[in-house]
């Protein structure tokens, strides 16, 4: 029940947001917009919120030490909200409730990428009945990922559980963020 109460209070609809922009500028001082930004705390289980996490974990502590506090939750919250009003703008006439920092996550793997291109990451890799430790390039990792998202995206149900868009987006955005970060450093030091 609370939970349900934080997702109609928080949770970004939409149909709403587009009938915000229908306004007039004027206008647009308006609660809804701001759910672009309160839906990224809100999550649908427990295990929604883990998965988020352990991203945010790998991907988000040395972009942090890149970019400084600032710069992370630059990308995380305007990565996530701009995640959310593309959604809004791709299926303007969507009733469902958009939840979870996916799109914010997503955009911290895509200025992860977009920083750390020649990273590699470590990952426990089933052999048979053994785990084996590997460093795998980052580029592979996440192009995997990028890859499923994208079929999920071309191929999943348009409406599902998952907004499979913001992951997208989200991506998309962050990997955009962090090319202008690596530009604006090479035009201050050269």
């Amino acid at each position: 029940m609370v939970q349900n109460v934080m997702v109609e209070l928080a949770g970004t609809y939409p149909n709403e947001v587009v009938q915000v922009f229908r306004q007039s500028i004027f206008e647009w001082n308006d609660h809804r917009l701001l759910t672009l930004f309160t839906a990224l705390f809100i999550h649908a289980s427990w295990l929604h919120l883990l998965g988020n996490m352990v991203y945010l974990w790998v991907f988000g502590i040395p972009l942090e030490r890149r970019l400084g506090w600032t710069g992370m939750l630059f990308v995380f919250f305007f990565g996530g909200a701009l995640a959310n009003l593309f959604v809004c703008l791709r299926l303007p006439e969507l009733m469902t409730p958009i939840i979870g920092a996916s799109g914010a996550v997503s955009a911290v793997v895509g200025a992860y990428l977009g920083l750390f291109p020649s990273a590699r990451i470590g990952m426990l890799l089933p052999l048979g009945l053994y785990l084996q430790f590997a460093r795998i390039p980052a580029v592979l990792v996440i192009g995997s990922w990028f890859t499923l998202q994208l079929v999920y995206t071309v191929f999943g149900p348009i409406t599902g559980v998952v907004a499979w868009w913001t992951h997208m987006a989200g991506f998309t955005l962050g990997l955009i963020f962090a090319l202008l970060a690596r530009a604006t450093a090479q035009i201050n030091l050269g």
